[in-house]
């Protein structure tokens, strides 16, 4: 089956996407509340590959708790030594998304996978010049860091704006996913700034449900169903209050 990438996928016009990144085993109860799929970083993985042992047998466990779409970030030295890499990945499942940093061997690599239609993600993308050369290489993805540049007393995203003004023209131009989002500020300013996807860990899609206006109205409204309830005007709705 052919891997569907950003080519023959490009939006027009769609919410943005959400992907999460975290444990397997604290993912899975949101894996079926609207999101796109799951990312892993090197970071996270030096993690989870302490906690369950192979990397192979974790992108299984991811694979195991979703039907969607898995990128597994992979490192190398070469081009031929990422391709060998993903290879090991890519046999698993016509699921996995090669997630690869920013390099000289990393844009040979994009242009390989592509001809192979695997799709691909660009991440550590910290400048415009990097976005515009990823995508001429053949990424499906450039994945703009945000959180950094609030470090050095920047705009988290401003990078995606400079690169949706850039793009915005072309013909089946890669998505622009805004990674390193750990704040649900700067997931509102990335979508706001027109970014197609962005990345967040599980409790930050937690935070971005609430909102005290919501819980306090989601009360009253809560409060008058249960009034109907006990006033016996629910009858034959299969439906109880939990108090």
């Amino acid at each position: 089956m052919k891997i569907i990438n950003a080519e023959n996928n490009m939006k027009i016009s769609s919410a943005p996407d959400v992907w999460l990144a975290g444990d397997p085993e604290d993912l899975k109860q949101w894996m079926d509340k609207g999101v796109k799929g799951i990312v892993t970083n090197t970071v996270v993985l030096k993690e989870l590959t302490d906690k369950y042992g192979s990397i192979i047998d974790l992108t299984k466990r991811y694979l195991d708790i979703t039907n969607k779409k898995i990128a597994i970030e992979i490192d190398g030295h070469s081009t031929n030594e990422l391709l060998d890499v993903g290879e090991a990945f890519t046999k698993l499942s016509e699921r996995i998304i090669l997630k690869i940093p920013m390099s000289e061997h990393a844009l040979g690599a994009f242009t390989e996978l592509k001809k192979a239609n695997i799709e691909t993600f660009c991440t550590t993308i910290f400048t415009l010049n990097q976005a515009v050369l990823a995508a001429n290489a053949g990424v499906d993805h450039v994945l703009p860091f945000c959180e950094p540049f609030i470090d050095v007393d920047k705009d988290p995203t401003e990078l995606i704006r400079e690169i949706k003004a850039t793009f915005n023209q072309w013909e089946n131009r890669p998505f622009i996913t805004a990674a390193l989002v750990r704040s649900v500020s700067t997931a509102q300013k990335a979508i706001l700034d027109g970014a197609d996807g962005i990345i967040i860990f599980w409790p930050i899609f937690q935070q971005m449900i609430k909102s005290k206006l919501t819980d306090e109205w989601n009360n009253t409204f809560l409060e008058n169903w249960d009034s109907i309830y006990n006033e016996g005007n629910l009858k034959g709705i299969n439906y109880k209050p939990k108090n």
